[in-house]
């Protein structure tokens, strides 16, 4: 069986439905920055594939790694800004944390 850009594409699709049910139903701050993370993964997969099957020859790559470095950096910005929440309100949970205005 031969891999083509079709089970890539399928792939990227469940990654990314995953990923927004991760943000749209999850009340942890935590697992919706998984969600996240998961959606620009999903992205990773589909300029790959399209890199390779799609004659983009490097650009789908280069542009990856952009995503990588991105994600990379959300991540620490996003638990800096979690762990702030956490110390200041006790909770990570999306919901509790209705003060942020004051």
């Amino acid at each position: 069986m031969q891999v083509t850009l079709t089970h890539y594409l399928i792939l990227s699709a469940v990654l990314f439905s995953l990923g927004l049910y991760g943000v749209v139903t999850r009340k942890n701050a935590i697992m919706v920055l998984m969600g996240i993370e998961l959606i620009l993964n999903a992205a990773n997969i589909n300029f790959i594939a399209f890199s390779r099957y799609g004659g983009m020859r490097l650009d789908g790559q280069a542009i990856a790694v952009f995503v990588i470095i991105l994600a990379a950096a959300e991540a620490a910005v996003a638990l800096a800004i979690v762990l702030n929440i956490y110390q200041r309100f006790k909770t990570v949970n999306v919901d509790e944390i209705n003060k942020l205005k004051e």
